[in-house]
């Protein structure tokens, strides 16, 4: 225990928790968590199935088939990649539940993990659980946020197993670049390493951009999965359902673990997960729209104030250059009430950046922009 950190966003729920009961009015645009309601058709296919008792029982540990089978189909048409539903899809809580489990399966006491810096902390923290070691694979700026494979020691690479990727990325909203998923898949296929590509913002894109899954690539599914989920799509967060797709032998190692520590997911949800992935797509696109404003006005408003700061192609997050990020959102908190994820949450190269989520209404975001105006940052 004394090697796994605090989990970053829980430590911000408590920060803010302790301002709230000072009074201030928070503005929050730390944790990736949509403010926009699930679409109702969804809620409506949920209370529905919530009903029947058949849906009462333990679920199938890999989730039932038709939910199986319209994940399958999901991915053949949004990305043309096909895929078993019967041993190439495995139902998740949540993307995070098969990140945090993947470890356990193929990783042994000191064998590396490949892990994106900055990154989701549950790359870090899965790999601690199978007792790995974290190799961090830095993220810069100048690299368009993706990781050099050829500055990974060779000493590393002979002992890594799992290899973490992430694209649209959290919390950089860097996209992929063309040509970068053939090197990975080359890279993986010459060393035997699993990759695991969690592509959970994919949906969310803007300005006509559309990202890609990394099993379109060739070769990606002999040697890696995919983790997706509905909670950013669909604003499902607090539903926990996703999928892992993609190398059947990978899936099956994943699935021996999760059968030992959890029971599935609820049926019912499931039921809804269905009409989520088969019905219109509208709401997808209406909720991108929505982002794309909230994502003009801050950086619109971040550079009136002289920051200089990219606007992301896709994710609903901003990540903004500062001089030292614990300092800036420190400062935020204390004296505007507004929460900022600091950079060095998401590994040691997230130092010097600042994230924020598009998660508020224009108002709000408005109002931050305001409440900033005044301080030093």
């Amino acid at each position: 225990m004394a090697n796994l950190p605090p989990y970053l966003f829980a430590r911000i729920d408590e920060m803010k928790a302790e301002q709230q009961k000072k009074g201030v009015d928070i503005i929050d645009l730390g944790v990736g968590d949509p403010d926009l309601p699930t679409p109702d058709h969804i809620v409506a296919s949920l209370c529905e199935a919530a009903k029947n008792p058949e849906n009462h029982h333990y679920p199938s540990y890999a989730g039932m088939p038709a939910y199986r089978s319209a994940v399958a189909d999901w991915y053949k048409n949004r990305f043309g990649v096909s895929l078993d539903p019967g041993k190439e899809v495995v139902a998740l809580m949540g993307s995070k539940d098969g990140i945090a489990h993947i470890g356990e399966a193929f990783v042994n006491p000191g064998d590396y993990v490949l892990v994106p810096s900055p990154g989701y902390p549950v790359y870090r923290t899965g790999t601690l659980f199978a007792e790995g070691i974290v190799h961090e694979m830095p993220l810069a700026r100048e690299n368009a946020f993706v990781p050099v494979l050829d500055d990974i020691p060779k000493k590393v690479i002979q002992s890594a197993k799992l290899m973490f990727i992430n694209y649209p990325n959290n919390p950089t909203a860097a996209v992929a670049p063309d040509g970068f998923y053939r090197e990975v898949v080359d890279f993986a296929q010459e060393h035997n390493i699993v990759v695991v590509s969690d592509n959970a913002y994919s949906e969310i894109s803007f300005d006509g951009y559309s990202a890609p899954s990394f099993l379109e690539t060739k070769g990606a599914g002999e040697i890696g999965i995919e983790m997706h989920s509905l909670s950013k799509t669909y604003n499902m967060t607090g539903w926990r359902i996703g999928m892992a797709v993609g190398n059947e032998e990978i899936l099956a190692g994943l699935g021996r673990v999760k059968t030992n520590v959890d029971s599935g997911v609820f049926n019912a949800v499931q039921h809804a997960a269905i009409t989520a992935l088969r019905g219109s797509q509208d709401c997808v696109k209406e909720a991108c729209a929505i982002y794309q404003e909230r994502r003009d006005v801050l950086i619109a408003g971040l550079r009136d104030l002289g920051f200089e700061v990219p606007a992301p192609k896709a994710t609903f997050y901003v990540w903004l250059p500062v001089k030292d990020c614990m300092a800036f959102s420190a400062t935020l908190l204390n004296e505007a009430g507004i929460v900022a994820t600091p950079g060095i949450g998401f590994g040691s190269s997230g130092e010097g950046y600042v994230r924020f989520a598009i998660t508020r209404p224009v108002a709000r975001i408005n109002e931050a922009i305001e409440r900033m105006r005044g301080l030093e940052l």
